[in-house]
């Protein structure tokens, strides 16, 4: 997953400070998002959620960057990858991780300085 996906990561950067509603997808991006929402549902079939694979494993994490994706491009998702996205969002780690995103100041002084 970290280095897949190429279309998506670049069109849509991780950014859990933004929102972008109706944010216009194009076709190279939506190929990818179109792939992991097939590798999402045949998982969802076969484990039965609310997980990739039933329970909570490295899988969600590793994609778990990407449900931040589709919620700050409000990228639209079948029912079962919504819910999948909502159970990883809502997983305690995601949240401290959201929140520790959203309490850094915009600008960190020390990249700011000149070399």
């Amino acid at each position: 997953m970290h280095s897949g996906f190429y279309n998506l990561r670049s069109a849509l950067p991780m950014n859990l400070k933004a929102k972008h509603p109706g944010f216009k997808v194009w076709a190279g991006a939506q190929a990818d998002i179109d792939r992991v929402a097939a590798i999402w549902r045949e998982c969802l079939e076969a484990y039965g959620g609310p997980y990739l694979f039933g329970d909570l494993t490295m899988a969600d994490a590793m994609y778990a960057p990407v449900c931040t994706r589709f919620l700050t491009y409000d990228v639209k998702l079948d029912a079962k990858c919504a819910a999948c996205c909502r159970a990883t969002m809502k997983w305690p780690a995601m949240e401290e991780w959201v929140a520790d995103a959203l309490a850094e100041p915009a600008e960190l002084e020390e990249l700011d300085v000149e070399f």
